[in-house]
Order: structure tokens, then sequence, then C-alpha cells
């Protein structure tokens, strides 16, 4: 079942999704979970269970992959270790309620909804490229953490990604933080979350799955093979992070943000 050809495919996911979680922040679940899905549909695994296991094994990797980029930043940035933890024990709950819904119901109508908030939110980051900070719209309390934390946390484990894409346009577009420091607390917040989407998966899965080398819905083979170059690229992409202008990570971002819109309005295949 398991091909040379498949097996490369692991490897290079490994290494551009790595490297994607520590420049910008995020999960690289944007990347580790189509490019997944094509690698076990091409070996001849069914779409519906081909979709579970890569959300599933995606949340795994995301894991140790952002802690990784997650430890690179928390060493030059010593303020976004508390905000990335309290946003991320919100995630956790909402990660896990996700997953459970993912595995029940069609979620198709939430792409588009999630999708047309990142077209929104592409679009204001074009618009504000050249401010290096935006005014904070809504104040960081216990009540905006609970809510960012919950719903973004909920579309991390509906969809198999960190969330990082979503919470990082919310910390720069309404709670006035810098790029560098939302990519920083994001990274400590997606390391939190998708282990609530990650079990739910395991669980939902156990006595379903029927693929070789799997806990439910995640593979540990691919798990294993992807996350071997991840978390070193990871680590890689967080120090690049911080020899590139902010400008260019937000036209970096707001690249990736439109990209994943497009994808997720099935504009893009």
């Amino acid at each position: 079942m398991f091909t040379i050809e498949y097996f490369v495919g692991l490897i290079l996911i490994g290494i551009f999704a790595g490297f994607a979680s520590g420049l910008l922040g995020v999960g690289g679940g944007f990347l580790i979970t189509p490019l997944q899905f094509f690698l076990l549909k091409y070996i001849g695994v069914a779409p519906d269970l081909a979709i579970l296991i890569s959300f599933g094994t995606s949340l795994a990797i995301i894991i140790p992959t952002s802690l990784s980029g997650a430890y690179r930043h928390t060493k030059s940035m010593d303020n976004i270790l508390k905000p990335g933890i309290r946003l991320g024990i919100f995630g956790v709950i909402g990660g896990f309620v996700g997953g459970f819904v993912a595995s029940a119901l069609p979620s198709r109508t939430l792409e588009i909804i999630f999708g047309l908030l990142l077209l929104f939110i592409a679009f204001n980051n074009i618009v504000n490229i050249n401010k290096e900070r935006e005014k904070a719209r809504i104040p960081f309390n216990w009540t905006s953490i609970g809510l960012i934390g919950l719903l973004v946390g909920f579309s991390s484990g509906l969809l198999g990604v960190g969330g990082g894409i979503f919470l990082i346009a919310i910390l720069t577009a309404l709670l006035g933080f810098s790029m560098i420091e939302a990519i920083g607390t994001s990274s400590i917040f997606i390391s939190l979350t998708a282990i609530g989407g990650f079990l739910s998966y395991m669980i939902t899965g156990w006595g379903v799955s029927t693929f070789p080398y799997s806990i439910g819905y995640v593979n540990i083979i691919n798990l294993v093979l992807i996350a071997c170059f991840s978390v070193p690229m990871a680590s890689f992409g967080a120090k690049m992070a911080y020899r590139v202008p902010q400008k260019k990570l937000k036209i970096i971002f707001s690249i990736v943000i439109l990209y994943m819109a497009l994808k997720m309005l099935g504009v893009l295949p």
C-alpha cells in the first residue's frame, strides 16, 4: 500500500509545512491536511476516510511542530507566553468540540463562512500593509480571550488546522498586536489548541478507522515521518521570522490568507 512516492511526499510535506509554521506562526495544517489527503487518495484510500485521517493526523503533527517554533519565539519575546497560554486554554476546549462536530456533520457551510472572513481579512491586511501596528478595536480581557479562543479552537478542530491563520488576523486587526507579536503568540496557542482536536479524532475514529498503523483517525507513519522534518524546520522558520521586515511578513501572510480563502470558497481546486 505504501509506495516510495508516498514516503517522499510525506518528507516534503514536513519540510514545507514546518518552515511555514515557524515563519508565519501557523500550525502548517493548511499544507499538511490537503497534501496528506491527496497522498492518501493516491494510494487508494476512500475519500471519506482519507479526509478524517488527514484532519486527525495533521492536528497531531501540529503539536510538536508548533512547540518547536513557540520555543524559538519565547526566547526572543517575553511578553507572548501569558496571552498565548490564556487563549490556548479556551482553544483546547474549542478544538475538542470541533473535532467531534467534523466527524458528524458536513463542514461546507462553515468553510464558506470562514472563507469569506479570510477574504475580508486579506484585503484589510493589504489596505493597511504599511502600518506597523493596528489600533486595538476591542480590549484584551477574559471575555475576548474566551470568545476568540473557543471560536478559533473550534475552527482548528473542525478543519484540521492549527487555527493560526485565524488567530493572527484577529490579533493584528482587532487587538492591536504587531505582526511578530501575533506570530509568536499564535505559535503558543496552536500548540495547545491542536491537543483538543487531536484527542477528539482519536476517540471518534476508535474502532471505525480501518487504515493500517492508525490510532483512531491518527496515522502513526504519517505522524512520525512528517514530524521528523517539520519540527526542526519550524525552529529554523521562527529564526528567519526575525530577519524578515514586518511589511514583507504581512505580504506573505496576506498571500497565504488569500489562498486559503479561495481554497475554502472552492474557487481554487
